[in-house]
């Protein structure tokens, strides 16, 4: 049987919204194609391997978790970095997209550096405003349509050189203004959906495995 591997990174701390059932759609879906699916979480202090692993989740969590997660994620920068460039495949969520990025801030307006992989950079609404609710959006290289809900105070500016996974159809995404949600580089997407995402579209789930499989 063939075997696919996944790294949750983090979590054991980061999992805002049931976003582990990202995991479960994922291996689910894998195991539909013949996979044998086994999952590391890579946490404290653990060793990243960017060649171990088929695909990596990073998800989002409170204020707390992820800053102590944003200080050991520095030491992981490099392997990180690797993996992407290698396009491996790689969803990020939430927190776990804002800290791909150079800066977000936490909800007492403290500046938390990014891994700085990726330009975008996420600044506070003013009077701790968020956007909630559903968020539909049209993927601008597939044109398929992925629903979810958001929550977050953040908004993301991506840049120049950036592009948009996808325009908003309806709800806010990345910043309530400019109409893009998330972001999309090589095999690496970043976005504000929770459902879970993966879960709620087997579309994009679908998506994923095949870009696995076409890498192997």
């Amino acid at each position: 049987m063939k075997k696919l591997i996944i790294c949750h990174l983090y979590g054991n701390l980061l999992n805002t919204y049931g976003d582990i059932g990202n995991i479960m759609a994922f291996s689910h879906e894998a195991r539909k194609r013949g996979y044998e699916v086994e999952t590391d979480i890579i946490s404290l202090g653990d060793e990243f391997v960017p060649e171990k692993y088929d695909f990596v989740f990073f998800g989002g969590g409170q204020d707390y978790e992820q800053k102590i997660v944003q200080e050991d994620l520095l030491g992981k920068r490099d392997e990180l970095d690797n993996y992407i460039e290698e396009s491996g495949v790689f969803l990020a969520i939430c927190g776990g997209y804002q800290l791909l990025g150079k800066y977000y801030y936490d909800a007492y307006n403290n500046k938390i550096n990014g891994l700085n992989i990726f330009d975008h950079y996420t600044e506070n609404q003013q009077d701790g405003a968020r956007f909630t609710g559903q968020i539909k959006i049209k993927d601008n290289l597939s044109k398929k349509i992925y629903e979810g809900f958001e929550n977050h105070g953040g908004v993301t500016y991506l840049s120049k050189d950036q592009k948009a996974l996808g325009m908003v159809i309806e709800g806010n995404g990345n910043n309530g203004k400019d109409k893009t949600e998330g972001f999309r580089y090589k095999n690496t997407i970043g976005t504000y959906l929770h459902g879970p995402l993966l879960a709620r579209n087997n579309n994009l789930c679908n998506d994923l495995l095949n870009k696995i499989e076409e890498r192997n």
